[in-house]
């Protein structure tokens, strides 16, 4: 009886490693895809770049930096986008350093 609940487990998983395979970015989702889509955009002037979090992501600003940092630390995120997170992590940490 147990192994069929560990087979049916293992199917699961099977099931949901496909579906995050199938979605691309390796398996980051699609908030953290547009996020990192963001970063590699520049912005004109003051206020833009919290203008088009709020608009294109639906965020406040305060929860976008939440959600980014923390995609900083995901080596998925690096595998998908391994320029724009080294430059962000590079920014983040001479911050740090400064204070």
């Amino acid at each position: 009886m147990d192994e069929d609940k560990d087979a049916g487990a293992d199917k699961e998983a099977s099931r949901g490693a496909d579906k995050e395979a199938s979605r691309g970015g390796g398996g980051l989702g699609r908030r953290e895809l547009d996020i990192l889509a963001l970063e590699r955009r520049g912005f004109p002037g003051p206020g833009a770049k919290e203008r088009a979090v709020r608009e294109e992501l639906g965020l406040a600003p305060v929860r976008y930096y939440q959600l980014l940092n923390a995609l900083l630390d995901d080596p998925r995120a690096l595998a998908h986008d391994p320029v724009t997170v080294n430059r962000l992590r590079r920014i983040r940490e001479r911050r740090r350093s400064e204070r």
